[in-house]
């Protein structure tokens, strides 16, 4: 049966839907907060804990070498114009990092994951980042413990910035750590199938320094030395021998850091040559992700050192769908 509404409770009716909509119109229009990060795997982690409530800018390339990175005249206006800047850390980004203490607003934090992820006895030094230069190794993200301690200090300080969005924050982070424990236990899986005596690595730049320890495996070289040029002719005999002495069945390169040297290491030493492998470049879509970079550089690595890279079938390389 219809009840029929006098005046006054149409006119209550239609100003309680005019101040909702009001309402939902004031939380649509509200400002998104500026975040800008820095290389690709940590812009990549703060897309997937931020989701549609913060607007995210990468400054680093894909596929540029962030040690030699150098922000462009551009660069100001956005670090002038974030709200919180988040970077890796430990000397990594230090033009980044100057330029932002110069530019950006008194208020805005500088968030350095790895100066807070790791206590300074837990820094790494070795070939490419010996400990006389004064800069630890910064590749701390490759170690996917300490990448998911990554994920819980982004989600702190993104529910700092923008406590309104608390619970949708933790909701994202718990989703992400998820996967990233997934991974976790996948890489592990992954050097399990890797015979014991292969469980070694010879890289162009030495971004497994964290990696190695976690996961069981020994990082036997570097090529390149701290100052990122080529190596001597005697460091490309001493690498040669370690390799020939250790048994080593692959050496491993990257794209971002192509090596006529390291070619010529493989033939002299007669071991496979992949140049694949990444420490911050993402691999292309569907799997443009941290946790697809990661999932490709162990397959691509179990595979070259004899084990089976079927490992890394099961994770989901794709990015939180929001």
């Amino acid at each position: 049966m219809k009840i029929p509404m006098n005046g006054a409770a149409t006119w209550l009716l239609c100003a309680v839907a005019l101040f909702f909509q009001h309402l939902l119109l004031a939380s649509d229009g509200r400002e998104k907060p500026n975040v800008v990060t820095t290389v690709s795997p940590i812009t990549n982690m703060v897309q997937n804990i931020g989701g549609t409530h913060i607007r995210v800018t990468g400054i680093v390339p894909d596929g540029v070498d962030s040690h030699t990175f150098e922000p462009i005249p551009s660069d100001i206006k956005t670090l002038q114009a974030a709200k919180l800047i988040v970077m890796n850390g430990l000397d990594l980004e230090l033009p980044t990092l100057k330029l932002a203490e110069k530019v950006k607003k008194t208020a805005t934090p500088i968030l350095q994951l790895g100066n807070r992820a790791l206590k300074e006895e837990d820094w790494r030094y070795d070939f490419s980042f010996p400990r006389e230069h004064g800069h630890p190794n910064p590749h701390v993200w490759l170690n996917i413990e300490l990448a998911m301690r990554y994920a819980e200090i982004i989600r702190e300080e993104l529910i700092a910035l923008d406590p309104t969005n608390k619970v949708a924050y933790q909701v994202n982070a718990a989703t992400y750590l998820g996967k990233l424990q997934k991974l976790d236990q996948a890489i592990f899986a992954c050097v399990e199938t890797i015979p014991e005596k292969n469980r070694k690595l010879v890289t162009y730049h030495d971004s497994f320094a964290y990696f190695a320890p976690r996961y069981g495996m020994t990082v036997i070289a570097a090529v390149q030395p701290a100052d990122f040029s080529e190596p001597g002719p005697q460091e490309v005999m001493n690498i040669i021998k370690q390799i020939k002495k250790n048994g080593v069945p692959a050496i491993f390169g990257s794209e971002v850091f192509p090596s006529k040297v390291m070619e010529q290491i493989a033939r002299e030493a007669n071991v496979k040559f992949v140049d694949q492998l990444s420490d911050d470049e993402l691999p292309t879509p569907p799997h443009h992700s941290f946790i697809g970079m990661m999932a490709n550089n162990m397959a691509i690595m179990t595979e070259a050192l004899g084990g089976n890279p079927d490992c890394m079938a099961k994770i989901d390389t794709g990015n939180i769908r929001f």
